[in-house]
């Protein structure tokens, strides 16, 4: 069957569609990992300074007005303060997870775009640099959800946190 001049071959409008859907993909996927990284960054700062306010009401450095609330003794800062260790923990896991993820999807697409300079075949390193992306970035996922369990077990058993308190 000919196709008339101005009409567009089906099998050129599918190839180049497909070829459009591939080269997004890695962006999305970017996309979304910055925006995962950046909530794990913003969660690990609250974390953190939960962890120096702690410390700080160990080592005795606030006010005596402070300390003297009986809810927060040593043992149950102790407590927090091995918990908020651990969240720590995962939460650094998470973040490096999702950073190998990017640098993967950062692989996935150089592979994707020298296959279709050098008109050869890269099909196995962009479904495995892809791969490694989509199964860390599960793994970031998963991290993060443990920080959440570890906070919501926490809750659970200690009480809040203590408020933020100002040194001497």
């Amino acid at each position: 069957m000919a196709f008339p001049p101005y009409a567009a071959d089906p099998d050129a409008v599918d190839s180049a569609a497909h070829l459009i859907q591939v080269a997004l993909t890695p962006v999305f996927m970017l996309s979304g990992i910055g925006t995962l990284i950046n909530v794990f960054n913003t969660r690990l700062a609250r974390v953190s300074d939960h962890l120096e306010d702690v410390s700080r009401r160990l080592a005795g450095t606030v006010s005596d007005a402070a300390t003297t609330d009986p809810y927060y003794t040593p043992e149950k800062l102790l407590s927090h303060e091995k918990r908020l260790h651990r969240r720590i923990f995962v939460l650094d896991l998470a973040i490096l997870m999702n950073a190998i993820g990017g640098a993967s999807t950062c692989g996935a697409a150089i592979a994707l775009f020298v296959g279709s300079l050098r008109d050869t075949t890269t099909s196995t390193w962009l479904l495995a640099l892809f791969g490694i992306a989509l199964g860390c970035t599960v793994a970031a996922l998963m991290f993060f959800l443990a920080d959440t369990m570890l906070s919501w077990h926490g809750l659970k058993r200690d009480g809040a946190m203590p408020r933020p308190l100002t040194t001497k």
